[in-house]
């Protein structure tokens, strides 16, 4: 495990300082941040990346499972919370109820390093569209699973955590190797069994009615440059254009996209 993710504050400010300078800018090319503006994040942890668009003017309401990021945000951020400039609902995204945990639709919608943790991505990313204001848009940035680190070991306390790609063994050896290196194979195989490709996102982007606005695929994830010191870098054209093959060398995509519009008959 790597000493960002044990200091939750340090993890916190690298959220708020990647969203500024990545994940706004990406969305701003197709969609102008306006102070005034509801943004959700499911999945929001600490609320790294809200805070972001709060310091942006606008207004922030996050989902959070774990109880325990729950508090470190409210930790990190009483004057937004005090002031109604953020709101966090500590609960599962699918146990939530739109109307009543949200107090209406949004403007932008983030799951920033969140989908490939979600159990049936088709019946969320469909769901979204009834909280989603009319001209909203959805942020999308995740590792795509066959990256070299895209089962997440780098959070294993063994060795494991820096051994690329072993994510991809077969399934029973894999689970083998984890228990031998004493880690959370429960938590480890969820992330298995939730992981999501370039091609398979795509693919439940058409299917549940949406047009990709905008896309980007780096060879080097914009986080690295706060985790490891490197510049981001973005996939080369024609790796970028072989299906499959991509995810094996591109460690984080960002995506915007938008209901279909329907045309009238």
């Amino acid at each position: 495990m790597f000493e960002f993710h044990t200091d939750r504050r340090r993890y916190f400010e690298m959220q708020v300082e990647n969203a500024e300078k990545y994940v706004i800018p990406f969305i701003e090319e197709k969609f102008q941040v306006k102070p005034g503006m509801r943004v959700l994040e499911i999945g929001c942890g600490e609320g790294g990346v809200l805070k972001a668009f709060i310091n942006r003017g606008c207004l922030g309401v996050g989902v959070e499972l774990d109880m325990a990021r729950v508090e470190l945000a409210h930790n990190f951020l009483p004057e937004d919370i005090a002031a109604g400039r953020l709101r966090l609902v500590a609960k599962d995204i699918y146990a939530s109820d739109a109307d009543k945990d949200f107090n209406g639709s949004f403007d932008i919608i983030v799951l920033k390093d969140v989908i490939e943790h979600i159990h049936d991505q088709p019946k969320l990313i469909n769901w979204m569209k009834s909280f989603l204001k009319p001209g909203g848009i959805i942020f999308f940035g995740f590792p795509p699973w066959y990256m070299p680190f895209g089962g997440h070991q780098q959070i294993c306390k063994s060795v494991i955590s820096r051994l690329p790609y072993i994510h991809l063994l077969p399934r029973p050896l894999y689970s083998w190797i984890l228990k031998s290196g004493n880690e959370n194979v429960a938590e480890m195989m969820e992330v298995r069994d939730t992981g999501i490709s370039i091609e398979r996102f795509e693919r439940i982007c058409k299917q549940t009615g949406y047009d990709i606005q905008h896309k980007r695929h780096y060879l080097l994830n914009p986080i690295y440059e706060w985790k490891f010191g490197w510049k981001p870098v973005k996939q080369l054209p024609v790796i970028r254009m072989i299906p499959f093959f991509r995810n094996f060398l591109t460690t984080c995509v960002y995506y915007c996209i938008v209901p279909e519009e329907k045309v009238e008959s």
